[in-house]
């Protein structure tokens, strides 16, 4: 790598994104790990292009999705019953953000790898549907379904989460 002292200094300021990215798309903290390692690898290797483009941070997303898809293509995934929803909690403090926050961690867990990528994505990483479509290397089409049966299944896994976003809005439950 011709610009290590370049690749390091975009890891001091970018790394906690990247990380908080990776962890939302792998569902856990060892697996967020060795998926953000596979693309930081393909990155430094292509650091000097990477380095001249507009956007690097773009760029190593953009590896980090695609690194994410490989894993979901290489993997059979299988589906695990869903654990008893904690009860409703109806203070807005910081405990109540605290249990919205496991609970969202935790319904994101239960989708399957690409419901997960589209929906982080979409929501979290504010990307347009084709955007999401051409990050992943899928079908627009296929976004918009993933999108629909994720958000389902969400609704059904953590029925407060979809409480919290009305009052958020202001629509009246």
């Amino acid at each position: 790598m011709v610009d290590e002292e370049g690749f390091r200094e975009f890891l001091r300021v970018r790394l906690p994104r990247l990380s908080r990215a990776a962890y939302l798309l792998a569902g856990g903290h060892a697996q967020a790990e060795d998926l953000l390692q596979g693309a930081l690898i393909k990155a430094a290797l292509a650091w000097p292009k990477i380095s001249k483009a507009d956007d690097p941070e773009a760029y190593v997303r953009k590896i980090l999705y695609h690194e994410h898809v490989r894993t979901w293509r290489r993997r059979r995934w299988r589906e695990h019953s869903i654990a008893d929803v904690p009860e409703r909690v109806q203070h807005h403090d910081e405990t109540n953000q605290t249990v919205l926050r496991l609970v969202l961690r935790d319904a994101l867990s239960k989708l399957t790898p690409k419901q997960r990528a589209v929906i982080v994505l979409r929501y979290f990483e504010d990307l347009s549907e084709s955007d999401t479509a051409q990050a992943l290397g899928i079908a627009v089409g296929t976004v918009k379904s993933q999108t629909s049966h994720a958000l389902g299944r969400l609704r059904k896994l953590a029925p407060e989460l979809a409480e919290r976003v009305e009052e958020s809005m202001g629509v009246a439950s």
